[in-house]
C-alpha cells in the first residue's frame, strides 16, 4: 500500500478516517476472523458511526438499514462472496470502499468492469517483454487485484460486475467456489489465503445486459441497498456529504439552505416516485435514475455558483440549473416529464415562485 501524497483531491478512505480506524483497533476487544483488521461489531460501527468508551466519535459513512450492512460484513467473513445490488446512486461503491478499509485496510484493490475489462484483469497477465526472453515464470507475471487480495488474504472490490461479458465474470467462479486461481502457464495455481473474499457492485438497471450465470449467483450473497426510506433521511444524507465535498474541493464556505436542499430532494422524490408527495398528482417519471448521488451533485454545484457569482447564499436559482441537467437526459421524453412537472406541480406551490422562474428561464 502507498503512502499518501501531501495533497490529493479524494483520499481513500482507510487514509483519511486513519483516526477512526486506530481508535476502533485500540478499543475492540471482540473476536477478528483471520486477517481482519477488526471484529464484525467494530467494521459495523466504523460504517454506521457510533461513540467509544474513550469518547471517540466515529462518524457514520453510510446511512442505512443496520440490518443490511450487519448482513454485508457477516457475509464477507464467510465463504460466500457479497453483492452489493441497486439502482444508482445507493452509495453501492461507497459502502463496499468503506468495508475494504475498514476490514483490510487497503481498498485499492479494485477491478473496474466495463465492456471491456478482460479476463486476464480478473485473473493476471504478463510482462511481454520478460515472457518473450525467458518464457512463462513467476517473474513474468502480472498479478490482478484479484490475485494481490488471494495472497494477502484481503478483500477485492469488483465494480459494475453486470458491465462485463459473461465469459469474463465466470472467470470468477473457481476463485469464488475453490478459492483458487489456476495458473497452466506454470503449471501451478494461486490458492487463497484466509481472510480473502470478494465485493461486487451490480446496477440492477443493467439486467439483462450481462446477466451472471446461475453457476456464479450461487457464490454470491447479495443484499439490497434501497434508496433512502423518506425525505428526511435523504435531507440527512445530501447536507453531510455537500459539507464534506465543499471542504475537499476547497469550495468558499456557503451557509447551509435547508430550504433548496430540501426542494431539490422533493423534486427528484417525486419523479422518482411518479407522484407528488401528496399523491394527488400523477407525474410522468423520467428516464434518469434522479438518485441521492446526483442530489448531492446538483447541490454542490449550485454552492460552487453560489460561492463563485452569486451572493454567497445558496438560492433556487443556483440549483435551477442542476436539477435541468439532471432531470432531462432524454431531450424528448425527459423535456416533456419536467414541463409538464413545472407548470402542473411547481408553479402552483406558492413557496417555490423564484424556483419556478428560474426553471422557466433555462
Amino acid at each position: 500500500m502507498t503512502s499518501l501524497p501531501p495533497t490529493v483531491l479524494r483520499p481513500h478512505a482507510e487514509h483519511e478516517f486513519a483516526h477512526e480506524l486506530a481508535a476502533l483497533a485500540a478499543a475492540d476487544t471482540r473476536e477478528r476472523p483471520p486477517s481482519w483488521r477488526l471484529s464484525p461489531w467494530a467494521v459495523v460501527t466504523y460504517v454506521l458511526g457510533g461513540q467509544l468508551p474513550d469518547g471517540t466519535v466515529i462518524t457514520p459513512k453510510y446511512v442505512g438499514q443496520r440490518r443490511l450492512v450487519e448482513i454485508a460484513v457477516a457475509t464477507l467473513a464467510t465463504d460466500r462472496a457479497l453483492l452489493l445490488l441497486g439502482v444508482p446512486g445507493t452509495a453501492k461503491t461507497w459502502l463496499s470502499e468503506h468495508l475494504t478499509a475498514a476490514i483490510s485496510g487497503d481498498s485499492t484493490l479494485l477491478v473496474q468492469g466495463t465492456a471491456g475489462t478482460a479476463e486476464e484483469q480478473l485473473r493476471y497477465g504478463w510482462n511481454y517483454a520478460r515472457l518473450l526472453a525467458e518464457g512463462p515464470s513467476p517473474a513474468a507475471l502480472v498479478p490482478s487485484p484479484v490475485y494481490r487480495a488471494m495472497e494477502r488474504g484481503a478483500i477485492v472490490r469488483v465494480e459494475e460486475l453486470t458491465r462485463m461479458a459473461s465469459d469474463v465474470q465466470d472467470a470468477l467462479v473457481t476463485v469464488l467456489s475453490e478459492k483458487t486461481l489456476p495458473i497452466p502457464e506454470l503449471g501451478g495455481e494461486m490458492q487463497a489465503v484466509p481472510g480473502f473474499n470478494l465485493i461486487a457492485t451490480a446496477n440492477d438497471r443493467d439486467r439483462g445486459v450481462n446477466d451472471l450465470s446461475a453457476a456464479l449467483r450461487r457464490r454470491f450473497n447479495t443484499v439490497v441497498l434501497p434508496l433512502p426510506a423518506d425525505a428526511e433521511e435523504e435531507v440527512a444524507i445530501v447536507e453531510r456529504r455537500v459539507a464534506e465535498l465543499g471542504a475537499a474541493l476547497r469550495l468558499p464556505e456557503v451557509p447551509s439552505s435547508d430550504l433548496e436542499i430540501r426542494r431539490v430532494v422533493t423534486v427528484f422524490r417525486e419523479l422518482r416516485s411518479g407522484a407528488t408527495e401528496d399523491g394527488r398528482i400523477s407525474l410522468k417519471v423520467p428516464t434518469g435514475s434522479l438518485s441521492t448521488a446526483e442530489a448531492i451533485s446538483v447541490v454542490t454545484n449550485g454552492v460552487a455558483l453560489a460561492a463563485h457569482f452569486g451572493d454567497g447564499r445558496l438560492s433556487a436559482a443556483d440549483v435551477a440549473a442542476g436539477i435541468v441537467g439532471a432531470v432531462v437526459k432524454d431531450p424528448v421524453h425527459d423535456a416533456v416529464a419536467w414541463r409538464e412537472y413545472l407548470e402542473a406541480v411547481v408553479r402552483d406551490r406558492p413557496e417555490w415562485r423564484e424556483f419556478y422562474e428560474a426553471c422557466r428561464e433555462l
